[in-house]
């Protein structure tokens, strides 16, 4: 890949493929499949890489493998259930359906009565927390399925909403591993959120976090959402374990997080030639505000005198305030991103989810350069009237300028690349002229 003659838009969309690739089942997880039991091994894999990372343990496994992928609609792979005796059902995502709740249902019982001897290898993925979804008694689908929907439109993040999950769940914050008790429980995460923290990963079915019922009461508050006196009183009654029973035979490991995703993205521009501005993967809070301190750091970019490309990630939100509209994280940041910098020279960015999907459509993010407003006014497509009204995707796809990738079937939530080209640094030297 070199810098010098290859088209903005074609490096961008390289260094995204090259950041998916470097966080894919087949690459991250050979090396850290465990040793077979005496007794039986139950798979269980949920999340939008569960089908990719399942495949790579039914290729690999040594004697027989039973087990159950739960994976968002239209994430599955063929095959893969003629591979050993694997289940597969497919889910709603990130609002659980009905579905959700028959794979939630499935996985407990595939875990029962279970011995000390049998192994439980749990594969999780971002995505599971909506994709298995088995309520607290006192607690309906329907229940969960508004106070979902309500906190993402609040712009929560992705730990306030699975503390939440955790309270709500028979599946999430342990429980798993602690009805999977005595077996042995391994669980492999590739992890789509900024700590890292296992126990966050598709509200830890494996591993209890320690998110007390105050520090859900005071979520609520923030986002103002009121929930019905039965469902606190579910909650109060159904607390997530403090500690699973099968803790001391459970082992959790990670083996890929969003920063592999950038490293990788920043060795192929370092081989281009280009000098790189890392931010990190712990990029969070509104679309818009993420936007106008990456276009501040551009502009910087631009002084330098040499091309640079400006790596982030992490997961960006959006307090929707139009509901009509229809657009995601990476599109609203985009969008933002375009009308700061106004049309600047020589400045090309790409935001993307890593998953293939931002948000409800079908797009993993968009694409802009420095032409990307002009040909908007051409069109008579008004940036600022499309971000008011959240209507990112709209605007975007009016230009053609969506990345369409499908299931790229692994998740490490966002990847964001600003190229500041020579162009820019041309103008950038223009403009300090006397």
């Amino acid at each position: 890949m070199h810098y010098n003659g290859h088209d903005p838009r074609t490096l961008l969309r390289s260094l995204f493929e090259v950041a998916i690739d470097a966080v894919s089942a087949r690459r991250v997880l050979p090396s850290f499949l465990p040793q077979a039991p005496k007794g039986r091994t139950v798979l269980l894999a949920v999340g939008k890489a569960a089908a990719a990372m399942a495949d790579v343990v039914a290729d690999a496994w040594q004697g027989p493998l039973s087990g159950l992928v739960v994976t968002r609609y239209g994430h599955a792979i063929e095959g893969l259930s003629r591979k050993h005796e694997i289940e597969l059902i497919e889910a709603r995502h990130p609002i659980p359906d009905r579905m959700s709740v028959t794979g939630a249902r499935r996985a407990l019982e595939l875990v029962q009565g279970l011995s000390k001897d049998d192994l439980v290898l749990v594969l999780i993925s971002g995505g599971g927390s909506a994709l298995w979804c088995l309520p607290i008694p006192g607690v309906s689908l329907q229940d969960k399925q508004r106070i979902t929907s309500e906190l993402l439109s609040a712009g929560a993040t992705i730990g306030e909403l699975n503390t939440i999950r955790k309270w709500l769940s028979q599946i999430k914050g342990g429980r798993l591993a602690e009805a999977a008790a005595p077996a042995r429980v391994e669980t492999l995460i590739i992890s789509d959120v900024i700590s890292n923290d296992p126990s966050m990963i598709a509200s830890g079915p494996s591993l209890p976090g320690a998110e007390s019922f105050e520090e859900v009461l005071k979520i609520l508050a923030r986002y103002r959402l009121e929930l019905s006196p039965d469902v606190l009183e579910a909650m109060r009654k159904n607390p997530p374990p403090v500690a699973a029973a099968s803790r001391k035979s459970s082992r959790c490991r990670i083996v890929a997080v969003p920063n592999d995703a950038l490293q990788a993205a920043e060795h192929a521009a370092l081989s281009s030639g280009l000098e790189v501005r890392m931010l990190g993967d712990a990029i969070d809070g509104e679309a818009r505000d993420a936007a106008a301190a990456h276009a501040r750091i551009a502009r910087e970019a631009a002084q330098s005198g040499k091309p640079t490309l400006i790596l982030s990630g992490g997961e960006v939100t959006v307090a929707v305030r139009d509901r009509s509209g229809i657009g995601g994280p990476n599109t609203e940041f985009m969008l933002s991103l375009a009308i700061e910098l106004g049309g600047a020279k020589g400045i090309h960015a790409l935001a993307c989810d890593t998953d293939g999907y931002d948000g409800v459509g079908d797009n993993a993010g968009a694409i802009i350069g420095p032409e990307t407003l002009q040909r908007a006014s051409e069109k008579g497509v008004d940036p600022v009237q499309a971000l008011d009204s959240n209507n990112s995707y709209r605007f975007f796809e009016a230009l053609d300028d969506l990345v369409i990738t499908g299931p790229t079937q692994t998740n490490v939530s966002d990847f964001r690349a600003i190229l500041v080209c020579d162009d820019a640094l041309n103008g950038s030297l223009e403009a300090d002229r006397p």
